[in-house]
């Protein structure tokens, strides 16, 4: 309840409210978590960082399947995982706020996840270079992750129009951009 709290209040929101909406007394709430911080935290722990698969990693680097496949079926997976409305609101007023919880979450899904697509992406274009990812190449498949949130956002945030069939978007954004990635392999 409090996840869905903060996803319609933000984190500004107060926890006498929510304590009411869960039918508790505030002090029962802070008995649970001392601070609204700790509470901030453990939504955060529950929404973010419980819902990374350890899968993904291995869906990403199988290269017995085709990069295409991969990246398609791991979008999909992820997306179920986190273009949620709790998890879409969360992060936005999070960010809004100056929250540091986003800048933790990006630098364990830099870490986690677009780092080892970097690492194929490299494999798929034939370069063998072993030297350290490099911006370029993160800020490259950020391209790609980012515009797949932004389906998130359109349809979470500003309720707006989008696909109803997000798998044909994510098959098309991949393809698009493995191609893109084929074309200026060498340039990252």
């Amino acid at each position: 309840e409090a996840i869905i709290f903060f996803a319609e209040k933000g984190f500004s929101g107060q926890t006498r409210e929510l304590a009411t909406r869960l039918g508790i007394t505030q002090p029962l709430l802070y008995r649970y978590f001392p601070t609204k911080r700790d509470l901030i935290e453990g939504v955060f722990e529950e929404v973010y960082m419980n819902k990374l698969d350890p899968e993904w990693l291995t869906i990403i680097s199988d290269r017995e399947r085709s990069l295409e496949y991969r990246l398609i079926d791991f979008y999909r997976s992820y997306s179920k995982a986190t273009y949620r409305y709790e998890w879409i609101r969360l992060y936005m007023f999070s960010a809004l706020m100056g929250e540091e919880l986003n800048r933790r979450y990006i630098k364990v899904v830099e870490k986690e996840i677009l780092t080892p697509i970097c690492v194929e992406l490299r494999a798929h274009c034939g370069i063998t270079s072993k030297k350290s990812i490099t911006q370029a190449e993160l800020d490259h498949i950020w391209v790609l992750h980012g515009g797949l949130f932004y389906y998130a956002i359109r349809k979470h945030i500003y309720h707006g129009r989008v696909s109803s069939d997000f798998s044909a978007v994510v098959a098309r954004a991949v393809k698009a951009m493995l191609a893109g990635t084929k074309a200026i392999g060498a340039d990252l």
